[in-house]
């Protein structure tokens, strides 16, 4: 409770700052920590997060599997991947509402500075392929119904899908993606129903056999199964939403939200009915990854572009969210430069509008296996980790993320990542088949069982690095008490909150600590010479 009276007397308020809840408006704390007054409740969450349900994507990844696989296998696969991700992230929610941590900060915890940097990175540029790939199904929906060339619609696409995400999860994305669910929820019962009136039903679709003759060496449920294996990056979405979520609601958030009901829905529905329009409606030309949107449009009309709008509108406000936040947080680490939120939103629109202008579907299934491998990775580590800490009894708000009290690199968890993906790729580059079957659950063993064996001889210097003077301990409570930052001058929960060796131990916030190399030497220094002694608690249970 008390700090050395060598140094300043912070300044302690408990109320948010006007000026801090006007940036967060914009910014939602991208690069601090969501303190306990703006957390969103339940419903709010759910509504921001249920995009992710709407995405046509899943229409047409679930399509695109059953024309190699057939239908019955897909549909297993699919059964399969809905309790796994539930699962998953389940765990993912709690300790993320818990430690209120995003994807870069608990990977900062985990992998050191290096990785964490490179985890941003690697999350950033992967939702920016699926903002692709889901504002290019908006334009192929509307070109074909309208005409005209596709690079116009593209233009169109990525020109009204920033301004919704200019502001926040809680201050925007929520209403939005509330005010369009019964458009999503309706138009595609209205779409089944429509399909059933049209062409009548036939249960022929559920046995569909594949378009053509692969030789997998597996059974197509397993085929499956790895496919969506590939799209694992949903656990780091979930992350970063969840910590918007109220610590008190983590159990309901975590079962409910971001649990197996969840993706019942999101995985299982929507790939059935992009099979069931796959092969009930037909169209011109060879059956393709994009037939299902082609489908429904030739079915519904306007009414089928105003379906895919609205789905497409919803899911890409976390795409364009996630991809703008994550971009800059790699860019004020790596590169020092802390531009605001609004203006990578600007930069990463213009980036998604250019690769759209490629072939986007041409690639899709290899694009997700070889982005897959690496995710795949990091989930692995990431949940043997949050394992560790439940065996250990550390609690998920002990986490040490700050810069200056982590390390640059966590060799247990860097080395069991970059090993496990390293090993998944090389799979994918010369195992043929047979290796890009494989690749994903090799690298999920592989990363699980090389950090095991990493925690079994950690040591304690691996997670933090001891210095003095903690400001956690300044307070009587780290999550309700605000410390002003000397260098920006706003105030910010004490959680997140360090001691500035370089400014004569000002305190000093996370996104100041994190820009500044001046702290950052100081720091180092002085956990060079500390003894550590005042700092018991951390991620290595004493």
């Amino acid at each position: 409770m008390t700090a050395s009276r060598t140094i300043p007397r912070p300044e302690i308020i408990y109320h948010d700052e006007p000026e801090v809840l006007r940036q967060a408006a914009a910014e939602d704390f991208s690069l601090h920590i969501v303190p306990p007054t703006w957390r969103s409740t339940r419903f709010s969450l759910s509504m921001a997060w249920f995009g992710l349900m709407s995405a046509m994507f899943w229409v047409v990844v679930g399509s695109t599997v059953a024309l190699t696989v057939g239908t019955i296998n897909t549909l297993i696969g699919i059964a399969l991947s809905s309790v796994v991700y539930g699962i998953m992230c389940n765990v993912a929610a709690r300790f993320a509402a818990r430690s209120g941590t995003s994807v870069a900060l608990f990977s900062r915890a985990v992998f050191g500075q290096v990785g964490a940097t490179f985890a941003a990175l690697l999350f950033g540029v992967t939702i920016t392929y699926y903002a692709i790939a889901e504002g290019s199904i908006v334009a192929i929906a509307l070109q074909d119904y309208f005409g005209g060339p596709i690079s116009m619609w593209y233009f169109i696409v990525c020109l009204y899908s920033a301004p919704l995400v200019m502001r926040g999860v809680r201050t925007w994305l929520d209403r939005i993606n509330g005010i369009l669910l019964p458009l999503y929820v309706f138009g595609l019962l209205a779409c089944v129903v429509w399909a059933i009136v049209d062409h009548g039903y036939s249960g022929a679709w559920l046995t569909q056999l594949p378009t053509g003759t692969v030789a997998l060496g597996v059974p197509g449920w397993w085929f499956a199964f790895t496919v969506y294996m590939g799209v694992w990056v949903v656990v780091m979405m979930t992350w970063d939403v969840a910590r918007f979520g109220r610590k008190e609601d983590s159990a309901f958030n975590g079962n409910i939200t971001f649990g197996i009901p969840f993706y019942i829905v999101t995985l299982l529905v929507n790939g059935a009915v992009g099979m069931f329009i796959t092969f009930t409606i037909p169209i011109e030309g060879q059956l393709s990854e994009t037939s299902a949107i082609i489908g429904i449009v030739a079915l519904m009309g306007p009414f089928g572009v105003l379906l895919v709008w609205a789905s497409q509108t919803r899911i890409n406000t976390i795409n364009f969210y996630l991809s703008s936040t994550n971009m800059q947080n790699f860019f004020a680490r790596a590169f020092k430069i802390s531009w605001p939120r609004t203006v990578w939103v600007i930069i990463m629109t213009v980036v998604i509008f250019l690769v759209m202008l490629t072939n986007v579907f041409s690639y899709l299934l290899l694009t997700l296996q070889f982005q897959g491998v690496i995710i795949v990775a990091w989930v692995g580590v990431a949940l043997t980790h949050i394992a560790w800490c439940y065996i250990r009894g550390i609690k998920p708000d002990s986490l040490e993320f700050r810069p200056g009290r982590v390390p640059m690199i966590n060799p247990g968890g860097l080395g069991a990542w970059i090993i496990a993906s390293v090993v998944g790729c090389l799979m994918m580059i010369f195992g043929g088949s047979f290796g890009a079957i494989w690749a994903p659950p090799a690298t999920l063993v592989i990363a699980v069982g090389i950090y095991v064996a990493s925690l079994m001889v950690a040591r304690r210097s691996w997670f933090v690095e001891e210095r003095p003077h903690d400001p956690r301990k300044e307070v009587d409570d780290p999550w309700s008490a605000r410390i002003r930052c000397h260098h920006c001058n706003q105030a910010y929960i004490a959680h997140e909150m360090d001691r500035d060796p370089s400014s004569n131990h000002e305190p000093i916030c996370l996104a100041c600590a994190s820009d500044s190399a001046q702290f950052l030497m100081a720091a180092r220094a002085e956990a060079r010479t500390s003894s550590g002694s005042d700092i018991r608690e951390g991620i290595v249970a004493e």
